[in-house]
């Protein structure tokens, strides 16, 4: 139902096309297609022809594509004390690519459910993995995380909030099997992190520059 949702989402609002080709995908020409995997996640895969940017039609291709419900980011900030929270938990990507520290920093971040708006997922995930209630929830994009091979799409948003004093706390849902370890940590220390490598996840890569450009503003209306 979720994955439902997102197409239907997807359909409602593309995103502007002023510089990239506004040409539809109802044009491209799709032999065949079949669905080799389905269950948690789901797999698509296709021989396909579409339009190229000569006017003319691409020989057929086959592709697969991970198809994937919307998911919605958000970064806790205090602007008062000039404090974020992250979560850190174990992800099977890393693991999977073969990496030594498969533990990532990242934002809150979760599914958004059928009959949710990505806002409203946004703010019962900071409940959820964090016991946060925001203030304010500050839209800053949202875009294919990998376009190549992934029908996944980041909403993504900083959340205005009161945060504690810096440290850690553990939490996350038993019945999601989550074990997530939460760091309260100062904004200066959170960008020195992008500076060596340890923020190595793009959405809290891209929240972090964000805030970094709109932290006076926001710090002078706290």
């Amino acid at each position: 139902m979720a994955r439902a949702a997102t197409q239907a989402a997807a359909e409602r609002m593309p995103a502007p096309a002023d510089l990239r080709s506004a040409t539809r995908g109802a044009e491209v020409e799709i032999l065949s297609h079949d669905t080799p995997h389905e269950g948690f996640y789901l797999t698509r895969s296709y021989r396909l022809r579409h339009p190229q940017f000569d006017g003319g039609m691409s020989n057929t291709v086959s592709r697969e594509v991970f198809v994937a419900s919307d998911a919605a980011v958000v970064l806790p900030y205090d602007p008062r004390r000039d404090r974020i929270l992250l979560v850190e938990q174990f992800r099977m990507g890393p693991f999977g690519r073969g990496d030594p520290l498969p533990w990532v920093l990242e934002p809150v971040a979760g599914r958004v459910d059928a009959g949710e708006t990505p806002e409203q997922a946004a703010r019962r995930e900071c409940c959820e993995e964090a016991d946060l209630e925001l203030t304010q929830l500050l839209h800053v994009s949202s875009h294919y995380c990998s376009p190549g091979c992934s029908s996944e799409v980041f909403h993504c948003y900083v959340g205005l909030c009161e945060l504690p004093e810096t440290g850690e706390t553990h939490g996350g849902l038993e019945a999601e099997h989550e074990d997530l370890r939460r760091h309260v940590i100062g904004f200066d220390a959170a960008m020195a992190m992008t500076r060596t490598g340890e923020v190595n996840i793009g959405p809290l890569f891209a929240l972090l520059l964000w805030l970094e450009r709109e932290r006076t503003r926001l710090r002078a209306s706290a």
